[in-house]
């Protein structure tokens, strides 16, 4: 009688494993998931800033007597950070209240359509160097508000670049600025 073993040896187990761990290398050198995790947090700041943008304008064409809050001496910011503007001081606001006391102190209720945003955004890191800032001159009506990118993609030089100033119309080339202020230089 002939017996005949079935399996695979050693040496085949080996190759599989390192023509395996080659592939994973590949995979993670070629797609970086840090950086597109950083991407995706960018995307959303870029959304949250367009979508608090398009609230402030509407409460600024709706309410008669719009009152853009008490940032005219210090920017409102979502986590303690020096601010981009060229006021540096941040008074620190978590609150995401959409009722007047939020960052935003702005009281999105007054519109006649209620508040376009349930609550106000905040940062996906919301730390001391990724956080949104507000700052406003009531008298003019303008406002800006700003976010720092951290992916390489979205920051100043990289492919999908909203930071510099010809991107942004901003004053820093560092922050992601939008509002209306002509220059955003507030």
């Amino acid at each position: 009688m002939k017996t005949t073993k079935k399996g695979f040896t050693l040496i085949e187990l080996l190759v599989v494993i390192a023509i395996l761990a080659v592939l994973a290398t590949a995979v993670v050198v070629i797609l970086n998931p840090a950086q597109l995790i950083k991407q995706g947090r960018d995307s959303t700041r870029i959304s949250d800033l367009a979508a608090l943008h398009s609230a402030i304008a509407l409460y600024l064409s709706d309410v008669a007597t719009a009152d853009l809050g008490t940032c005219a001496t210090n920017a409102r910011c979502t986590a303690a950070g020096t601010s981009p503007m060229v006021n540096p001081s941040c008074t620190t606001v978590t609150s995401t209240a959409v009722t007047g006391s939020g960052w935003v102190d702005i009281n999105f209720g007054q519109i006649s359509s209620g508040s376009p945003l349930s609550k106000l955004p905040l940062d996906p890191v919301n730390d001391t160097t990724n956080f949104y800032a507000y700052f406003c001159d009531d008298t003019a009506k303008t406002f800006e508000i700003n976010a720092n990118m951290e992916s390489a993609k979205y920051s100043t030089g990289g492919s999908g670049n909203v930071e510099s100033n010809e991107k942004d119309g901003g004053d820093n080339d560092n922050w992601y600025e939008i509002g209306n202020d002509p220059g955003l230089d507030l």
